[in-house]
């Protein structure tokens, strides 16, 4: 008979007379040694020097030439090689930061904004308020023997609220003689003044479907290149203070904006807060990029928009990449020199392209002009029709219109 077991389940609970050990905590690894630079430089094989010859069959994938290397730009992807011009659309300075070629990026798609109304509300941040009533700034009144008129292009209107834009420039004052008690017309004195061409505010589009694609256009333009949208010129407490801006430091003086036009400005300005756009649409093309064409009749002398974005200095701005800096001030010092650059914010005037003005056929395409205006006592650049606009034609302005330095002769 075997001998009785020493344990027992009254001495002991453990099953089976096995003791169960805790299972011992593992040692802690020795943390991971890495090489030093230096041992890896020890050890790394020289690299086969770069020369002149390993860019000596470089070509341009558009046009398959090698000529003219100083133009050509290297894909950061691929190393694939492409002039500038021949890109379209056409990059005019070598971009400071990485570049990509249209194959390496793939077709570009234009993300659509929406047609609600009130994103496109929020988005331009539009006033909704009741309707203005004519300032008495805007008209003219002739006081004549103790009875008010307007006086519209030769026309004696009695209380009648008539901007002064619309005025001609032929007046007819009319001489009233009190005889026996009655006023009758003596005769008229006619009085003429040199034609000056005054600027238009733009009409905006009845049809209010058809001005919400309008301004979703340029809100999905805006959107896709990451721009907020701003219809006044913004100062930066990191590039310019707007005391900076003024008009007197101009080299050889600038026009300053007559009461008249400033009207005109003002007008634009307020429709533009209401909502009330000019007929124009932003459309994307493969050679030019994007683009604005007109929608509707725009008539010559028509003030279609201002040139908006971030005032700087051109001192700071010498080697950006951004491709529709506009000079603002071309001052005597060139220190004081200062540029709006819409990379940031701006309106549909970042979208309007230029003309070759090297070519006859470049030429012929301008239709609108830019004018720099002293507007009390700072400086403004105007987008102005220079002929009337039909629609579905493309607008375009010289680039060139004051330093003569911008690269346009590979334009299309």
């Amino acid at each position: 008979m075997a001998p009785p077991s020493s344990c027992s389940a009254a001495g002991n609970r453990k099953s089976n007379c096995r003791v169960r050990k805790r299972t011992a905590a593992p040692s802690p690894s020795a943390p991971k040694k890495f090489r030093s630079m230096e041992e890896i430089m020890r050890v790394a094989l020289p690299a086969a020097p770069v020369s002149g010859e390993y860019y000596v069959d470089l070509r341009c994938q558009e046009c398959r030439s090698g000529d003219r290397e100083e133009e050509i730009l290297l894909c950061d992807n691929c190393d694939q090689g492409y002039h500038l011009y021949c890109l379209r659309p056409i990059v005019v300075r070598v971009p400071s930061g990485p570049w990509f070629c249209p194959s390496c990026v793939g077709e570009r798609s234009i993300k659509r904004f929406p047609l609600v109304q009130t994103k496109i509300i929020d988005f331009f941040r539009i006033q909704m308020a009741n309707d203005e009533k004519c300032c008495p700034s805007q008209v003219m009144y002739l006081k004549a023997d103790d009875h008010c008129y307007t006086i519209v292009g030769g026309a004696l209107l009695n209380q009648v609220c008539i901007p002064c834009f619309l005025l001609q420039s032929v007046v007819v004052i009319l001489q009233l003689e009190v005889t026996d008690g009655k006023k009758r017309k003596r005769r008229s004195i006619v009085m003429y003044k040199k034609r000056r061409r005054r600027l238009l505010p733009f009409n905006p589009t009845e049809d209010l479907a058809l001005r919400l694609q309008q301004m979703s256009s340029l809100a999905a333009a805006l959107t896709a290149m990451n721009m907020e949208f701003s219809n006044e010129l913004t100062y930066l407490p990191t590039m310019v203070d707007r005391s900076s801006n003024q008009a007197n430091l101009e080299k050889g003086g600038m026009q300053v904006l007559p009461r008249e036009d400033k009207e005109a400005l003002e007008l634009c300005k307020t429709m533009n807060k209401r909502g009330e756009c000019p007929p124009l649409l932003v459309v994307f093309d493969p050679i030019e990029g994007f683009t604005v064409q007109a929608d509707g009749l725009i008539r010559d002398m028509t003030l279609v928009a201002e040139y908006t974005g971030d005032v700087d200095y051109l001192k700071n701005r010498e080697h950006d990449d951004c491709d529709s800096m506009m000079t603002l001030l071309l001052a005597t010092n060139p220190s004081d020199t200062l540029v709006i650059c819409p990379d940031k914010r701006g309106n549909i005037s970042r979208f309007i392209n230029g003309i070759n003005n090297h070519t006859r056929d470049g030429r012929k395409k301008q239709n609108l002009k830019c004018v720099r205006y002293n507007v009390d006592g700072e400086c403004r650049v105007l987008l102005v029709a220079c002929r009337d606009i039909y629609r579905g034609e493309r607008l375009y302005y010289d680039y060139n219109g004051y330093e003569k330095e911008y690269p346009t002769h590979n334009f299309v």
